[in-house]
């Protein structure tokens, strides 16, 4: 659900604090940060045109759907901007740059609709070949209005700034595109699951085959048509980790009891690794003040999980479960061994505003080229989360179907009394 920070519960809030007495109960004032963003591109919301640089970005709404609109995201800036639209070059930047990066971005809107792409317009085929391109692109684009409205706040994607019908748009220049796409989007035969997979396969970028599926690069030709971007930021997180827990379970299962722990905009993460078949769960925390906790007088704890069957319906906590369940994957498969994985997220008062699922995707894989602790029993394992976290280990394994599970096996307990 979208979130808009001036919303009808906090307004009295806000007017009595004005971002001096934090009475939200967060560390910083998420308003100031986004007013400060934006006088950076305040020249830019005066006027109906922009000349920039998109990264490239394209971004497919889902209001209204299966008739959606469609743009690029364009900066006020020449030159490279790949940072602005690139994820997985953002852990350990703070929300203040992650913010100036997103808001910068000026979404150019057009309705279409989602299918018969063979006949759309020559500037949605332009729009969504941009996504091609290896480097950034540089666009003129004249609206029929203002850019306005404000910074987009969603847990499945990364926020960006004001938006405006567009009237008019051009591309001023040419780049390399990216090859591994452009034999996916020439190969009219091959299916987007197989698509999607060869492009990870090839080693592209998460982000840029989210967004060629986003604007209908991906599948048998008939087939294709415009994904949201939230869907299909989902999409590829579920397909390519399901694909990934196949070979995982063919592997052999590991000796030890293993931690991963890592922080990131005022999120802790410990990710355990257990001896045992594939089974997997995400369990989230988050602090009164939070983002999904922002009026709360209590931690509120929500998680998902998986045994070796797999998961059929979608996860209660969201995107993110899939983002984190391709990541724990690609260290499985990458050592040939199988395991099963809790992961455990406390998000504290720091993290004011969602930045976007790629946050779990990254942070966990940041973690995991950490360097493990390696315990000898679940006691062990127990023991350091208690020390590491805030919220006390009764109410992890209160949530958590796995740990509960994992204890309760005599196999277990009798290893646990050696």
């Amino acid at each position: 659900m979208d979130s808009d920070i001036f919303n009808s519960k906090s307004g009295s809030i806000c007017v009595a604090c004005k971002g001096t007495k934090l009475l939200c109960g967060k560390e910083r004032c998420p308003i100031l940060i986004k007013l400060y963003s934006q006088q950076k591109i305040k020249q830019v919301l005066n006027s109906n045109e922009i000349l920039g640089s998109s990264p490239p970005g394209v971004f497919v709404g889902s209001y209204g759907y299966p008739k959606v609109f469609i743009g690029p995201l364009i900066p006020p800036k020449i030159g490279d901007t790949s940072i602005l639209d690139t994820p997985e070059e953002w852990v350990g930047k703070k929300i203040d740059e992650i913010v100036d990066f997103r808001f910068s971005l000026i979404r150019g809107k057009i309705l279409v609709n989602v299918k018969n792409l063979e006949n759309a317009p020559k500037i949605i085929n332009e729009i969504r070949e941009s996504v091609l391109s290896e480097s950034s692109l540089d666009i003129e684009a004249k609206f029929k209005n203002k850019p306005s409205g404000n910074i987009i706040l969603n847990d499945d994607i990364q926020p960006f700034g004001p938006s405006a019908y567009i009237k008019e748009i051009k591309y001023y220049s040419e780049s390399k595109t990216n090859k591994k796409l452009e034999k996916t989007y020439y190969d009219s035969d091959l299916n987007a699951k197989d698509a999607i997979l060869y492009l990870y396969e090839n080693n592209v970028l998460i982000s840029k085959i989210q967004k060629a599926l986003s604007v209908g690069l991906l599948g048998i030709e008939k087939k294709r048509k415009l994904v949201p971007t939230r869907w299909a930021i989902t999409a590829v997180d579920s397909l390519i980790s399901k694909n990934l827990i196949e070979n995982t379970k063919r592997f052999p299962i590991i000796n030890e009891f293993r931690i991963y722990n890592f922080e990131n905009l005022d999120n802790n993460w410990i990710i355990i690794f257990l001896p045992t078949n594939w089974c997997y769960e995400l369990i989230e925390a988050w602090w009164p003040g939070t983002v999904w906790n922002p009026n709360g007088k209590n931690i509120w704890i929500v998680s998902s999980h998986e045994f070796y069957e797999g998961k059929k319906e979608y996860a209660e906590i969201g995107g993110c479960y899939y983002a984190a369940r391709l990541a724990v994957n690609e260290l499985l498969n990458k050592e040939k061994r199988q395991a099963g994985v809790v992961i455990l997220r406390e998000s504290r008062p720091g993290y004011i505003m969602p930045v976007g699922v790629w946050n779990v995707r990254e942070s966990v894989r940041a973690a995991l080229k950490t360097k493990p602790i390696n315990f000898n029993s679940i006691k062990e394992v127990f023991d350091f989360i208690n020390k590491k976290m805030n919220i006390k280990l009764n109410k992890w394994i209160e949530k958590s179907a796995i740990l509960k599970y994992f204890t309760r096996q005599k196999k277990l307990k009798e290893f646990i009394k050696n």
